[in-house]
């Protein structure tokens, strides 16, 4: 696993666990294209690391992810001409490809959720086997608002709640707290302190380093694919969504007026 460095990502292993940080606080760790890829690599590595058993996943600066990183998204190609494939798909799809690489790792993986975990933070929380909720934690589906899709996360949470929940947060574009994501089975464990999270995750640790590594990539794989649809025609389907909506001038607004703090014109009335 050594050997790589990252920009905007941290990724370490102690003994036999991995530990991976989200690394742009003072964006709340939100996602850029470059971001998206380094977590990509990341996945590959620690899948093919045979002296790593678990990984952790965690936000730098008190927040997990905040979604995708508005400014980044606003500063996009011009849209192709003549039935070009747009140039923004493939990049969209991309963080399709990393989530269902963090969802298919074979070693454990235990998400650490403090503050922001939205749109694609909601997204590999929902990819990981365990979820250690922090109480400040907030989970929700708020693209629409702004005018577009967490396109590539949605099967993610699908899978996670169920069709009712994901529903209901997919069009309501409300924000939940740790309490309501804990019952809605988004985390099994709900943490009251900094304190309590270490605690839980240090027996978490102790209990998956006991399980025999390759027995436990046997069941994780049995239990995927007893849930799995065909996740790749979803995202290929959901990406191409995305972007025609980031091509609308609708999203542009929304863009605009979330940065503002200011209502968008469909929201007036």
């Amino acid at each position: 696993m050594a050997g790589r460095s990252y920009a905007n990502i941290e990724l370490a292993r102690d003994g036999a666990v991995a530990r991976l940080t989200l690394n742009r606080p003072d964006r709340r760790n939100a996602l850029t294209h470059a971001m998206m890829l380094e977590l990509e690599d990341a996945f590959a590595r620690v899948r093919d690391d045979p002296a790593c058993r678990v990984l952790v996943l965690r936000g730098a600066g008190g927040h997990f992810c905040a979604g995708g990183d508005l400014d980044a998204m606003a500063d996009m190609p011009p849209a192709p001409q003549d039935g070009a494939t747009d140039p923004l798909l493939p990049a969209y799809r991309q963080f399709g490809d990393a989530l269902l690489a963090l969802n298919a790792l074979p070693q454990a993986t235990i998400s650490v959720v403090e503050g922001s975990a939205v749109g694609g933070g909601f997204g590999m929380a929902c990819c990981s086997d365990v979820v250690i909720l922090h109480d400040s934690a907030r989970f929700g589906l708020p693209e629409p608002r702004v005018g577009f899709i967490p396109s590539q996360v949605v099967p993610f949470v699908v899978r996670r709640l169920g069709e009712g929940p994901a529903r209901d947060l997919a069009v309501s574009g409300r924000v939940i707290d740790a309490a309501e994501a804990h019952r809605l089975g988004v985390g099994r464990h709900l943490c009251r302190s900094d304190a309590e999270v270490d605690a839980t995750l240090r027996e978490l640790l102790d209990d998956l380093l006991k399980m025999e590594p390759r027995a436990l990539a046997a069941v994780k794989r049995l239990v995927l694919a007893s849930a799995a649809g065909d996740d790749r025609a979803v995202l290929d389907a959901a990406a191409a969504s995305l972007v025609g909506l980031l091509r609308r001038p609708e999203a542009a607004e929304g863009i605009r007026a979330f940065k503002a703090k200011a209502p968008p014109g469909w929201a007036r009335g």
